[in-house]
């Protein structure tokens, strides 16, 4: 819709109004802050769900690799040799026997279930999430097996501090003529992690490779065998083919193996991280929709309030699609005016929105982000150009289509209705 410099003159001219037509310009004012923080609300939305769907799939990835594989019924024998192998397999970086085991950890009269996990510490490279999450103590002596390392907020809800003791107890006890007596051990905390994730950070135990075999029973007892473990990870070069190289694989190893990719172990999490992405971007849609709306009010009044100057205009020889073009550009000048001022807040909002967080939490003393409920303990974010395109495109879309009526009734003026008391 290109616009000759008598139609720019008179749809800027209209945008406004003098002050007898204040209230037009009220409801012109209010469409464009609607349209603003439509706008603003659907990019920042759109950057925190993409922000925290990327952390937690860098938190899982960085802790489960991309593909587990497991043993039907117990664990891997001969693990070195399963390792050698899939380390020839292209797509694949890294293979690291794991041991994972539930256990309840207790100390200073309290006691949680937490979750033991152990690989060899020359694997603790291939982990740096891991390694760059350590808060106190040292990984030396985690590597020569003289403690274990807990969460961080499991260490504090036990009340432990370096040096203390913690006793797991394992429900794999050992039999006994009376009855299953639990397995139980007690460890020197000599560090704590912080991940950022609630589910980790209040039950997440490391453990030394060779200590949690034994904890766990799964050495053999004999030197010439490496005993059991738990799993074996896969970290790939590429992520996105981790389904298709855990569908391979299970298709070589055969029903005696359990193959799972990233995706497949956490889909409950991702798919509600979807559902929930998908309804509040419809719903923040609707902001736009409504202030939509409010142009066709504002430009129905003013088509009102311009019927004489309309009139004047088809007399002096404008034509129906001129007026019908002066119109369209009022409105969607409007919204485009609202669609450029939310897109300036929504980046600057996704860009700030954790320091934001923290000025909020100060000056009211309430917890915004509480991590038992949403998992993680900040607000990342990470805004898609092609979504902020698409944002926009939406919402001066919906401003053009929202002036064809009332653009449509300002061309269908009759001059002289208009025009017949003056």
């Amino acid at each position: 819709m290109l616009l000759n410099r008598f139609e720019r003159l008179i749809a800027w001219r209209y945008l406004r109004p003098r002050r007898r037509e204040g209230f037009v310009s009220v409801i012109t004012a209010f469409s464009v802050l609607g349209i603003m923080l439509g706008v603003a609300t659907l990019i920042l939305v759109t950057s925190l769900m993409n922000g925290i769907r990327d952390e937690m799939t860098s938190r899982f990835i960085g802790l489960d690799g991309h593909v587990a594989i497991y043993a039907q019924g117990g664990g891997l024998n001969n693990y070195p040799d399963i390792i050698a192998k899939l380390e020839q397999v292209p797509e694949v970086e890294n293979a690291i026997a794991k041991i994972e085991g539930q256990v309840m950890a207790s100390a200073n009269n309290h006691a949680l279930g937490a979750q033991v996990m152990a690989i060899p510490s020359d694997a603790l490279s291939h982990k740096p999430l891991l390694t760059d999450a350590l808060t106190n103590g040292s990984w030396g002596d985690f590597k020569q097996g003289e403690g274990v390392i807990l969460g961080e907020r499991l260490a504090r809800n036990l009340g432990l501090s370096l040096g203390d003791p913690v006793t797991l107890i394992s429900p794999q006890g050992r039999a006994t003529f009376m009855g299953m007596v639990p397995r139980m051990k007690a460890y020197p905390l000599i560090g704590t992690i912080k991940l950022g994730m609630h589910l980790y950070d209040s039950s997440l135990i490391l453990m030394p490779f060779d200590e949690a075999q034994i904890y766990f029973q799964l050495g053999s007892g004999e030197e010439s065998d490496a005993g059991r473990v738990s799993l074996i990870e896969l970290g790939l070069k590429q992520a996105e083919g981790a389904d298709k190289l855990a569908a391979t694989l299970q298709a070589q190893l055969g029903n005696n193996f359990r193959v799972y990719d990233w995706q497949r172990s956490n889909a409950t999490v991702f798919g509600a991280l979807a559902v929930q992405r998908n309804v509040m971007v419809i719903i923040l849609t609707l902001i736009v929709v409504v202030a939509a709306f409010n142009i066709i009010s504002s430009l129905i009044m003013l088509v009102q309030d311009k019927g004489q100057d309309i009139a004047i205009l088809r007399t002096m020889g404008a034509s129906r699609r001129s007026v019908m073009k002066i119109f369209c550009a009022s409105g969607t000048l409007i919204g485009g005016i609202g669609t450029i001022l939310g897109l300036g807040l929504g980046l600057f909002l996704a860009a700030n929105i954790e320091g934001i967080k923290r000025a909020v939490e100060s000056l009211t003393g309430q917890e915004i982000l509480i991590e038992q409920i949403y998992f993680l303990s900040t607000l990342p974010t990470k805004t898609n150009p092609l979504e902020v395109v698409i944002i926009v495109l939406l919402s001066i879309g919906l401003s053009f289509l929202a002036t064809l009526y009332p653009a449509w009734r300002a061309a269908s003026l009759n001059p002289a209705e208009a025009l017949r008391y003056e």
